[in-house]
């Protein structure tokens, strides 16, 4: 095989198709499968290919769900933020923030020295112009004198772990999500949010701007306290939020509401467009606010196409939170209003969630294929007969081979549980055969 540029594949290696020993939403005892793997390194653009076929990461492991037998089956929605308009609840959350860091001493005098044209006036008073207000209290923009009664800064920071960011997730896990000390470490931390596969890029759109791709943490300072961040993967067509956390001398500003438009802010005014708030799960009420924000889109897991998420579409999610696309489409001209949700009181606890799955919540010694699975859009044993797997790279301590060249698995078949050869064949089908050629298989990293 010829020396290939580093930056080329998606190293990646597979775990399998696991059954959950427990449910992390409903907690009641798992009766839900999701296909994991383990990403060393990958790049933006890679992520965006596996995000938009139901895929997730937490930290360095990928994990794609399956909705048709989970107890609370999990839907990629994502948010035009060309076409957003916020609610009077988002917009009465921004202006009372911006007021608070402000201040009405500040706010009196700058009127006097830098007073706004009528035009401007009567525009500020008629329009919410999302960009503008978001930025409004800013340190860096606030002109002086006089002085604001707060400093309030926003940096978009490299996912490092640094003690400071540390103590704010503590201080988050513990007194909003009310765990006890022991199950809080820096380890822990390190390996959920400073922990990414995804390469840093530039990335030069067609309009010529350029803009930054990977992992990012969105530091949120009042005062020069760390007081939230947002754990941000700037992919090429989309903000695709993993978490948010927030310590809890700030959960009084609405929190959740503030990071959830900052980053939709982002995805409008640097280009990436599409907000990807991360799974929606039907049946959980903390998940409910996750729709406030719209218009959005859901994912058909088996077509892997988008449909508009409105309100008729909503209704068709039966009890158990699963969506039977067919039946939703044959009715979903009877009711086109944009989907959404009153209240927003699970965003003021938790922030926006992420679904945090693990390959030690699984029953690991189930014995389980993938091809024998319901899990929508998967092709089929015949299909994958066809995919020629002798092709897929594999990474030596120097170079690369093909798979072919390496396995003895030619009179094998991908339904041999257990063998490498149904081990790669069900990795390639989970992501998509038409990507087979930018999968690197990394075993060694793993």
């Amino acid at each position: 095989m010829q020396a290939t540029p580093e930056d080329a594949f998606l190293y990646i290696s597979p775990i399998g198709y696991k059954k959950s020993s427990s449910c992390g939403y409903c907690r009641r005892k798992g009766t839900g499968h999701t296909y994991f793997a383990r990403a060393t390194s990958m790049s933006p653009a890679s992520y965006q290919t596996l995000i938009d076929r139901c895929w997730r990461r937490s930290g360095l492991l990928l994990y794609r769900p399956n909705q048709r037998d989970a107890c609370c089956p999990h839907y990629t929605i994502r948010l035009d933020s060309a076409r957003f308009r916020t609610t009077r609840d988002q917009r009465q959350a921004v202006n009372r923030f911006n007021k608070y860091v402000i201040g009405d001493v500040y706010a009196k005098e700058a009127a006097r020295l830098y007073p706004k044209s009528r035009e401007q006036a009567r525009k500020r008073d008629s329009e919410f112009d999302l960009v503008e207000r978001i930025h409004e209290c800013e340190d860096v923009l606030l002109k002086r004198p006089p002085k604001p009664s707060h400093v309030f800064t926003v940096t978009l920071e490299p996912d490092d772990y640094t003690e400071e960011k540390y103590l704010v997730f503590e201080n988050y896990q513990q007194i909003v999500h009310q765990e006890p000390p022991s199950s809080i470490s820096r380890d822990g931390f390190k390996r959920f949010l400073c922990s990414s596969p995804l390469r840093r890029e530039k990335f030069t759109a067609p309009d010529g701007r350029e803009r930054q791709l990977g992992s990012f943490h969105q530091c949120y300072r009042l005062d020069g306290q760390l007081v939230a961040i947002g754990v941000l993967d700037l992919l090429p067509d989309c903000v695709s939020a993993v978490y948010f956390l927030y310590h809890e001398s700030f959960h009084k500003f609405s929190p959740g509401k503030i990071g959830a438009l900052r980053e939709i802010a982002l995805a409008m005014e640097e280009g990436y467009r599409w907000w990807y708030p991360g799974f929606y799960i039907h049946t959980c009420p903390k998940m409910r606010y996750k729709i406030d924000f719209s218009p959005q889109q859901v994912l058909n897991p088996d077509t892997l196409e988008w449909v508009d998420l409105t309100q008729g579409i909503l209704k068709k999610f039966d009890g158990h939170g699963y969506l039977d696309f067919e039946k939703a489409e044959e009715n979903s001209g009877k009711d086109e209003n944009t989907a959404s949700v009153g209240g927003s009181a699970a965003m003021e606890i938790d922030g926006h969630e992420s679904e945090v799955s693990s390959e030690d919540d699984s029953e690991s010694d189930e014995d389980i294929s993938l091809f024998n699975s319901t899990m929508p859009g998967i092709p089929s044993v015949e299909e994958m007969n066809s995919v020629d797997l002798d092709r897929v790279a594999v990474r030596l301590t120097r170079g690369y081979c093909y798979a072919g060249d390496l396995f003895e698995w030619h009179s094998e078949s991908i339904e041999k549980q257990g063998s490498a050869k149904a081990m790669v064949a069900e990795l390639v089908a989970a992501i998509g055969p038409e990507f087979i050629h930018n999968l690197c298989l990394d075993f060694k990293r793993s």
